[in-house]
C-alpha cells in the first residue's frame, strides 16, 4: 500500500440498520470504485478479514478505490449456541440487503463495480442485479470463486480432471455440504433470484469478470455462470487461475494471489 493512501471507517444506513464500511482511498485512482464483499460461507468473516483487507489494500496499491463491507452474517439457533452468541435469527435476504444499501450509496459518490469472493460473490451478483433493477447499473462486476446458484451444477470433465479435495476441504466442499451451507443461508428462499442469481434472468448484468480456481469444485457455478452472461449478451471474462484452490485470495502468500489483483486491477481500468 503506498503511503499517499488513506484508509478510513464509515457507516452506511440500510434497512436493518447501519452498516459497517472501510473505505481505500489512492491518492491518484486509475479505475472507478470497488464495493468488494468478503466470503466465508455467509456466517464469518469481517473487515479485518485477509480476504477482505488484504485484497483492498493490494488493489488499492494500484490505484483502485475500494469500499469493503461487513454485512451480517448468516446465523440460526444452533450457530449461535455454538459460538456462544445470542440474538435473533439472521437470514436471507438481510446480509443481501446490506450489500445492496451500501452498493446504491456509494453509487451516488460516483462509478462503482461490485465484486466479491466464494459467498460474497453471490451477495455482489445480487447487488449488481438489485442496481440494475433501479436503473442505475454498476460499471462492472467482479466475482471470484463464487457460489452462485442455489445447488452447485455439474462440473465439466475438464474441470472434474483438475478439482482436488483433500482432507477437511474434501467434506466443507462437497455439493451436499455446499448445499447445507445455502439453505443455512436462504432456507425455503434459496432458489430466489435475489439469493443466487445463477440460473435466473440475468438481463441488465453489466459487464464482468469471473474468476474461478483450478482445483474448486465451487468453480463449476462459476463457469455455469459466465456461461450464463454470455447467453444473456453480457460481456464476460472467465479465468481460471491455475493450480490454485479455493479461497486463493484470503492467502496472501498463495502463488495465484498477485497476478489475481494485478489482473483485476487491469480489468477495473478498463470500465
Amino acid at each position: 500500500m503506498t503511503p499517499s493512501s488513506t484508509i478510513t471507517d464509515h457507516a452506511v444506513r440500510g434497512p436493518h440498520g447501519p452498516v459497517p464500511v472501510r473505505r481505500y482511498s489512492p491518492a491518484a485512482a486509475s479505475s472507478p470504485r470497488l464495493l468488494w464483499v468478503h466470503g466465508g460461507a455467509f456466517v464469518s468473516g469481517g473487515l479485518d478479514q485477509r480476504e477482505s483487507h488484504e485484497v483492498a489494500l493490494a488493489l488499492s496499491a494500484l490505484g483502485t478505490p475500494v469500499t469493503t463491507v461487513d454485512y451480517r452474517l448468516a446465523s440460526s439457533r444452533l450457530s449461535r449456541l455454538l459460538r456462544g452468541g445470542s440474538g435473533p435469527d439472521v437470514r436471507y435476504p438481510v446480509p443481501a440487503d446490506d450489500v445492496r444499501a451500501v452498493a446504491r450509496h456509494e453509487l451516488r459518490v460516483g462509478p462503482l463495480v461490485v465484486g466479491g469472493a466464494s459467498a460474497g460473490a453471490a451477495l455482489a451478483a445480487s447487488a449488481a442485479l438489485a442496481l440494475a433493477d433501479d436503473g442505475t447499473p454498476a460499471a462492472g462486476a467482479v466475482l471470484a470463486y463464487g457460489i452462485l446458484h442455489a445447488a452447485l451444477p455439474a462440473a465439466s470433465p475438464e474441470a472434474r480432471r483438475s478439482i482436488r479435495r483433500r482432507g477437511l476441504r474434501r467434506a466443507l466442499h462437497a455439493p451436499m455440504t455446499v448445499g447445507l451451507m445455502n439453505r443455512h443461508y436462504a432456507g425455503e428462499r434459496m432458489r430466489e433470484r435475489a439469493a443466487f442469481p445463477g440460473g435466473h434472468p440475468l438481463d441488465g448484468f453489466p459487464a464482468a469478470l469471473v474468476l474461478d480456481a483450478d482445483r474448486d469444485v465451487m468453480r463449476a457455478s462459476g463457469a455455469a455462470f459466465a456461461d450464463e452472461l454470455a447467453a444473456a449478451g453480457v460481456a464476460v471474462e472467465h479465468r481460471v487461475a491455475l493450480g490454485a484452490s479455493h479461497a486463493f485470495l484470503h492467502r496472501p502468500h498463495d502463488p495465484a494471489f498477485a497476478p489475481s489483483i494485478a489482473l483485476i486491477a487491469d480489468w477495473l481500468r478498463g470500465r
